[in-house]
């Protein structure tokens, strides 16, 4: 993945594996509840969702504590604005689903958990984080002031930047 180096200095970064493994749990999640139906996967979903958009990611969580200690550093890092806005899109998509299902409107259901399913599958198969790139177009647009996406993994070059796993 390229670095894109336009500007300010994020200030959290975290290693890219561990959302795109969030994103592979996540992709599990929805199928199960695309298939199953089951509000109760929706709503775990759309929590993990919220808790993520807050900062507060429980499947990074995960991937620290188990899957970060098997791997080597990083080779670079993210900002987490992008994919904090991921999250947040992704808990719109997950609340339409479920007042699909209070409503029993099996075709909203569907659709909106297809399409964070669909997501989060980009993301994790091929690190294409859609919400993220939504976010820097938007970012973009309305902001005089340019955006760092990815930085390398030097942690003396941004010594003031807080790394989350």
């Amino acid at each position: 993945m390229a670095s894109l180096h336009v500007g300010i200095r994020p200030t959290s970064l975290v290693d890219p594996r561990g959302p795109r493994f969030g994103a592979a749990v996540t992709t599990v999640v929805l199928a199960a509840a695309l298939v199953t139906e089951s509000p109760y996967l929706l709503a775990l979903q759309a929590i993990v969702f919220a808790l993520g958009a807050a900062g507060r990611p429980p499947y990074g969580v995960v991937y620290a504590r188990l899957v970060r200690p098997l791997l080597g550093p990083p080779a670079e890092l993210e900002d987490t604005r992008p994919l904090r806005f991921a999250q947040a899109v992704g808990l719109v998509f997950t609340v339409v689903a479920l007042a699909g299902l209070t409503l029993s409107t099996s075709a909203v259901t569907a659709l909106a958990t297809a399409a964070a399913l669909a997501a989060a599958f980009l993301n994790s198969a091929f690190g294409i984080c859609l919400g993220c790139e939504v976010y820097l177009v938007l970012r973009r647009a309305t902001s005089k002031t340019p955006i760092t996406r990815t930085v390398p993994n030097d942690r003396t070059t941004h010594p003031r930047t807080e790394v989350h796993a």
